[in-house]
């Protein structure tokens, strides 16, 4: 279930109506590894092994290409609310040493890590040069907003577009959280070995410090947004070599890192 109706009171200057409305749904979901807790992401249900395979991979927790052993342990109302990943320990990443504490709410990614450190990220340069026209965003754009259907039922979920090096869309998926939303995506291209081919993460909302980290875990080399970015995502895409475009809609588009990589 990913979206529901609800009752509420529409009111405008010169009159109120009592409407039915379709709202995105927020659930938790208690992620347990080798059967102890681990974290709770707010999510929207749906595509929930996605979000952990994804997740997992941004954390270092589980860089193997062999498939995880899932098992759902609890639902609420026919929702899964607690999922049991299998891992063994010669697979466990140094990920699993910095453990969340916290709850990770639907808005940041980073949220529940333990020190500043934990949110640092290493690793070389992202040396691709995809050089993709200023046309084709715009055309991606609105690839994805066709896509967009909890969007377009509720207003209120955001997107996150995965394009191939041909422009060819590889998933698209939607959650309340921005970060969710390239998790399951990223989450979708691992299980389906193709995570390779991801040169182009296109997002429907604003893009911070977790989604250029997790763009540059997952090596794809241009961060296209619909809407604003953050000094520390600016910052942090110059240094990973990732090509970070903001507020691409109307036939506009700001580029904020590196780009040479777009045919200006």
């Amino acid at each position: 279930m990913q979206t529901a109706n609800y009752q509420g009171l529409k009111v405008t200057t010169d009159h109120h109506l009592k409407i039915d409305d379709f709202l995105v749904v927020e659930a938790p979901l208690q992620i347990n590894i080798n059967t102890k807790p681990y974290t709770v992401v707010m999510r929207t249900p749906k595509d929930d092994f996605e979000l952990i395979r994804g997740l997992l991979f941004a954390e270092d927790i589980y860089k193997n290409d062999k498939e995880l052993a899932y098992q759902i342990i609890k639902k609420e109302v026919n929702i899964p609310s607690i999922i049991n990943v299998t891992i063994s320990n010669i697979n466990l990443g140094k990920g699993y040493l910095n453990k969340r504490t916290l709850l990770s709410v639907s808005s940041c990614g980073i949220c529940g890590k333990k020190e500043l450190k934990d949110i640092k990220v290493n690793g070389n340069a992202i040396q691709e040069n995809p050089e993709i026209s200023l046309d084709y965003l715009h055309e991606m754009h609105r690839i994805m907003n066709d896509f967009q259907k909890i969007f377009q039922k509720t207003g209120g979920s955001h997107a996150a577009a995965i394009f191939n090096k041909n422009k060819d869309i590889l998933t698209i998926k939607e959650d309340i959280g921005r970060h969710n939303a390239v998790d399951k995506a990223v989450g979708f291209l691992l299980q389906h070995k193709i995570l390779k081919d991801a040169k182009y993460l296109m997002v429907s909302g604003r893009v911070s410090y977790e989604i250029v980290t997790k763009a540059f875990i997952a090596k794809i080399p241009v961060i296209v947004a619909v809407s604003a970015c953050s000094s520390l995502a600016v910052d942090f895409a110059k240094e990973f070599g990732i090509c970070l475009i903001g507020f691409t809609r109307k036939k506009r588009m700001t580029i904020y890192a590196n780009p040479n990589q777009i045919n200006i």
